[in-house]
């Protein structure tokens, strides 16, 4: 694909990549505003529909995963070789619609295939994005750049947890999807004349040397697997955010059932509480790992993965500490810190991942570690702590929710010693 100069970012000048940047954190935003929407209106929805907790873990988890993984990484495939911001544009178009769907759902099975339609659109929202920051940000302000972006995550489960909370509360869940889901197909085309895609690999030129009219010829699939599989950072990298993702998305898609039972809050006073922690705690973590990432980064590449290894170890005793508190205000202070220790690997981590292969192969690079990622923190996250609920619940009746928890924080330090591995590997692997 051919970019004209107009399509690189100084045809543009310094400031439109800023532009850029906040129209990927916006996409990013309604991205987790669709995805996790689901949690705060679990309650409304179990009810309606007559459901278990083990299948709220599925309809989040592998019904939205399923193809969200697996679709993940022949979109990036494709994205490596035709316009990235056209697949973005229609990934948001699909994503959007299907939420609206998830609006006149009648059970269990209209609404998991409802769900599975989010997870297609979803598929083509990320990798894109994370090659476009890459092609857009020097090397110096990329772990800040892609941490910048993953405040999308916070800000669209905030966002997710208040509106859809309070819609639920005030009209129904039903109108809460339809109303999300509406704003998004709006978004797409703004999104589409705003963002253009830059000549790819760019930013990674030295300093004065010139950017080709037309990018080398992007490398098959088996080029790109024989580059990256041999990597052992890669797969301990992969599989530590895998981990902490497990424990991520679980609890946040379950910690407004659980201050639902255990902290007695109704629905708006769970969206109010949520949605707080969630967007200051995570955009807090998020920025901290960007920074730390990029200032010690520099000097020593182990510090990608070690930053996050440290904040999931701080992260775990918090958690423990503030799920048995009985103060509201002390509880929600104590949950900031774990709520933003545990978005802190997103800039350190995916920076890694950029880094183990050439600019030609990066969004396929980013699709298979998503793959590994969301495959296993989605699917086996939302239904790991939902199934581990009705497992206990005979013995622990309301409480068995707090007790699902405490198990899948260990997927904390299982996250903490993957990463203090791939530490050990980084500068060997790494690509400038």
């Amino acid at each position: 694909m051919s970019q004209t100069n107009s399509d690189t970012p100084a045809g543009h000048g310094p400031r439109y990549r800023y532009v850029v940047l906040a129209m990927l954190i916006l996409a990013y935003t309604f991205n987790f505003l669709d995805r996790q929407i689901l949690g705060i209106l679990a309650g409304s929805i179990k009810a309606e529909l007559n459901l278990t907790d083990t299948q709220l873990g599925l309809m989040g988890g592998v019904a939205f995963a399923a193809l969200y993984t697996t679709l993940g990484v022949p979109i990036a495939w494709l994205a490596d070789r035709v316009s990235r911001t056209w697949i973005m544009t229609a990934a948001l178009t699909v994503w959007s619609g299907f939420t609206v769907a998830c609006g006149f759902a009648g059970g269990f099975w209209s609404l998991f295939l409802s769900r599975m339609g989010v997870g297609i659109g979803e598929a083509g929202g990320v990798a894109p994005a994370y090659s476009l920051i890459s092609d857009y940000f020097p090397k110096s302000q990329r772990a800040r750049a892609l941490a910048v972006y993953s405040f999308g995550i916070p800000l669209g489960t905030a966002l997710g947890v208040l509106f859809g909370g309070l819609i639920a509360a005030y009209v129904n869940w039903r109108f809460a999807f339809i109303a999300v889901g509406l704003a998004g197909v709006v978004l797409a085309p703004i999104f589409k004349w705003v963002v253009k895609d830059p000549a790819r690999g760019g930013m990674d030129a030295q300093e004065g040397a010139p950017v080709p009219a037309t990018p080398p010829k992007a490398p098959g699939m088996g080029q790109v697997l024989a580059t990256i599989l041999p990597k052992p950072s890669f797969w301990l990298l992969a599989f530590g955010a895998a981990s902490s993702s497990i424990c991520g998305y679980g609890v946040a898609f379950w910690l407004p059932t659980f201050f639902q039972r255990s902290f007695g809050l109704d629905l708006t006073e769970r969206a109010m509480f949520y949605s707080a922690l969630s967007l200051f705690g995570g955009v807090a973590g998020i920025w901290l790992g960007g920074v730390l990432a990029d200032r010690f980064g520099t000097r020593n590449k182990a510090a990608y993965a070690l930053a996050p290894a440290i904040c999931f170890l701080v992260a775990l005793p918090c958690f423990l500490l503030a799920m048995n508190v009985h103060s509201l205000a002390l509880a929600f202070l104590l949950f900031l810190i774990p709520t933003g220790l545990n978005l802190a690997w997103l800039g350190p981590v995916i920076a890694a991942v950029q880094h183990l292969a050439p600019a030609s192969m990066r969004t396929t690079t980013s699709a298979l570690f998503l793959l590994i990622n969301n495959l296993l923190g989605l699917a086996v996250g939302l239904w790991f702590f939902g199934y581990v609920s009705d497992l206990l619940a005979p013995r622990y009746g309301a409480e068995s929710m707090r007790h699902a928890l405490y198990f899948g924080l260990g997927f904390y330090v299982l996250s903490a010693i993957l990463l203090i591995l791939a530490s050990l590997r980084l500068k060997r692997d790494w690509v400038e």
